[in-house]
């Protein structure tokens, strides 16, 4: 069967739309999910990604867990625009991230912890999140440079992990825009083309 050929102005206007997204992306902001299983929370969670322009996101699953596997309806297509990265370790995942000049902090609840909004969300930054049933792991905590909690005055004190990362993430969203972070590429050109390629290739 003979493809159709896709007429050249939505070609371009494809191009366009990549463009703008692509210079707005962040890769000095990146999730790590730890051991997360349930595929909708980890989908929810890279839809959030896409939203505030992460461009890296780091899951580790350690302990013989395996990769849960996304399907391609609702929001596991976000992943399309997202650079995943897998790990069987932590230690792993954290010397990538050091090598990146990311500060790494996990939340969990824990005395004398940050609130999320005392965060400088501005500098190079992983912000690590817990599996659904434990959370994330004592190695994970104590190889962090900080941990923080999001502020609550409800009874239960916890949130869903997707729920959570987005509100994590559109803190970050808020410095980062008032800072104006998205008005200059942290990609350079070269970068920037070599994304738009993979892209237009998806």
């Amino acid at each position: 069967m003979k493809r159709k050929k896709v007429p050249e102005f939505r070609t371009d206007a494809r191009k366009e739309k990549f463009r703008s997204v692509i210079e707005k992306r962040q890769p000095s902001l990146t999730i790590v999910l730890e051991n997360v299983h349930d595929p909708h929370n980890v989908s929810a969670v890279l839809r959030s990604c896409d939203a505030v322009g992460v461009y890296d996101v780091h899951l580790v699953y350690n302990g013989g867990q395996v990769f849960p596997k996304l399907g391609e309806k609702s929001s596991a297509s976000a992943r399309k625009w997202l650079r995943i990265n897998q790990y069987d370790n932590i230690e792993e995942c954290y010397h990538e991230l050091r090598k990146q000049k990311k500060k790494i902090f996990t939340t969990r609840m824990e005395a004398g912890s940050d609130a999320l909004y005392d965060l400088n969300l501005v500098q190079p930054v992983a912000l690590v999140f817990g599996n659904e049933h434990s959370g994330i792991s004592d190695e994970a905590w104590q190889k962090a440079d900080g941990n923080f909690i999001i502020p609550q005055v409800g009874i239960i004190q916890s949130l869903n992990i997707s729920v959570a990362c987005a509100v994590s993430l559109y803190e970050a969203f808020r410095q980062r825009f008032a800072a104006g972070m998205f008005s200059q590429s942290q990609f350079t050109l070269e970068e920037q083309e070599i994304v738009l390629r993979e892209w237009l290739s998806k």
